[in-house]
């Protein structure tokens, strides 16, 4: 029986991992599970799972020790509690669901306490890519991801050797804007920015899908997960979401793993590997598909893309102002500060104006972060105007 920690257990990674572990319970038992400010879903959670402990938001603490005095139920609140409970003996496999740059703390508490970390925040190893993985590899720790393209590509390159892959492609859906013109795109409001065409998502997990900084995410991560060179990782748009990621090898092969569309699918291989389990996922049925369609994505209208490749090939501290400055540039069209297209223009200023010191320390990081949000607010005040 894994004892299981899932942090964010009120996004939608987390009611997804949720519903696979009630599927499961004979092989999971929730011991914890940690929230923003979302308590009537939590206590609904809570009443379900019965984990003997719960955090959340400073915000939301007291009217979550009321909910749930009767329950037995411990309150936690904030990231003080968030880093009590990654170290906490009783549990086995921490499941981060978080959103944003949030992760990075509690990710590396849990790996030194011997943790194995479920990753569905990119962020992490966008932000600390080479930090949490040589901390892992220290401590002797699995690191699974929990992404749609990265889960089974992850699974296949542990039987492939290094010689024998020629790249890796990531498909990416397009977003919604994916045959929009630049000026069109201008003119883009929260609302349609917000439609994605395949996933339900969070807020900023969905701008950062239209803008494709969430595929320049995955490009990090899959660099830092799958232990490959950016070089032999591309991205491909591909618009029926059904093919989620592609190995090429170099006999010129090339594999694709296709499944409808469901995170509960690479959220259950994550938790289970290396056993193969029956799955809730409705079956693939390619006839009612038809047709597959790629396209190379667009560089010019959608320019995260290329930011996400500059930053981890400079390494060092800029993948780090990369994700705090689309933090703020997401934070700052989603409070109709600035234009759909401003995002990338907040992102590459800061990164233009960054001395980047190549040291991949935590302190550096954390430097780092603060600076970059510091001149994304300075670059958005200037787009206002």
């Amino acid at each position: 029986m894994q004892r299981v920690l899932l942090l964010g257990s009120t996004g939608s990674i987390g009611t997804s991992t949720l519903d696979v572990i009630g599927r499961l319970a004979d092989r999971f038992e929730v011991v914890a599970l940690t929230a923003g400010r979302n308590v009537d879903l939590l206590c609904d959670q809570v009443a379900r799972f019965r984990p003997r402990c719960v955090c959340v938001h400073e915000d939301a603490a007291e009217e979550a020790r009321a909910r749930l005095k009767g329950d037995g139920v411990k309150v936690l609140a904030g990231m003080d509690g968030l880093m009590q409970l990654v170290v906490d003996p009783d549990m086995d496999v921490v499941v981060n669901g978080l959103v944003a740059g949030i992760g990075v703390r509690p990710t590396l508490a849990a790996i030194d306490a011997g943790k194995d970390v479920a990753i569905a925040n990119k962020e992490v190893l966008v932000v600390a890519g080479e930090l949490v993985t040589a901390r892992a590899q220290e401590k002797g720790v699995r690191l699974l991801p929990i992404d749609s393209e990265l889960t089974p590509l992850w699974m296949a390159r542990q039987k492939t050797p290094d010689d024998h892959i020629a790249r890796v492609l990531l498909p990416a859906s397009g977003g919604p804007f994916f045959d929009w013109s630049a000026e069109r795109m201008a003119l883009v409001t929260t609302q349609e920015a917000l439609n994605h065409p395949t996933w339900q998502m969070g807020p900023k997990i969905t701008i950062d899908s239209a803008t494709l900084m969430n595929k320049g995410f995955e490009v990090i991560e899959a660099h830092w997960f799958l232990n490959l060179p950016v070089s032999l990782i591309d991205v491909v748009v591909h618009r029926q979401s059904i093919v989620h990621c592609l190995m090429e090898y170099i006999d010129g092969g090339v594999t694709a793993y296709m499944s409808s569309p469901d995170m509960r699918l690479p959220i259950q291989q994550a938790l289970t590997y290396p056993e193969m389990l029956p799955s809730p996922i409705d079956p693939l049925d390619l006839p009612e598909v038809g047709q597959l369609d790629f396209y190379a994505p667009d560089a010019d209208r959608f320019p995260c893309l290329s930011l996400c490749y500059a930053a981890v090939n400079e390494g060092g501290t800029a993948p780090a102002v990369l994700n705090a400055a689309n933090e703020v540039g997401v934070a700052s069209f989603l409070e109709d500060r600035i234009r759909f297209t401003d995002i990338a223009r907040v992102v590459s200023g800061a990164l233009e104006d960054h001395c980047n010191g190549h040291d991949a320390s935590l302190e550096a990081l954390l430097d780092a972060d603060r600076w970059a949000r510091k001149r994304a607010l300075e670059i958005v005040e200037g787009l206002e105007n």
